[in-house]
């Protein structure tokens, strides 16, 4: 008896996780448009406890990198209660969230392996 090839979890599209995927250096010009795709990948899965942020591709991190984190948690937050959680972070943008007291508006940060 054989069957049909492995197709992952049902309901699950493993081509289009939820998940943003930030990388380069951020300016204050690209937050307008990273802020709207979060919103489109919140439009496209509504019931989501919490949303994940890639900025393992970064280059910067910088206050404008903060800024931009903080005005996609705020999108999150407004989108029902969405928790934005941080993948990859690199040491320097975790250090300055937290210089900034802004930890708390990104949960479950998970910082960069070397």
């Amino acid at each position: 008896m054989s069957s049909g090839p492995l197709t992952g979890l049902p309901g699950v599209d493993a081509i289009t996780p939820n998940a943003l995927v930030v990388a380069g250096r951020v300016t204050r010009a690209q937050v307008p448009g990273l802020c709207a795709e979060l919103e489109a990948l919140l439009a496209g899965a509504p019931g989501l406890a919490a949303i994940d942020c890639d900025v393992g591709g970064v280059t910067h991190s910088d206050l404008a990198l903060v800024e931009a984190i903080a005005r996609l948690g705020l999108v999150a937050r407004r989108a029902g209660g969405v928790r934005l959680r941080l993948r990859r972070a690199p040491a320097e943008l975790t250090a300055l969230l937290d210089l900034v007291g802004l930890t708390d508006v990104v949960g479950n940060v998970r910082q960069a392996r070397d």
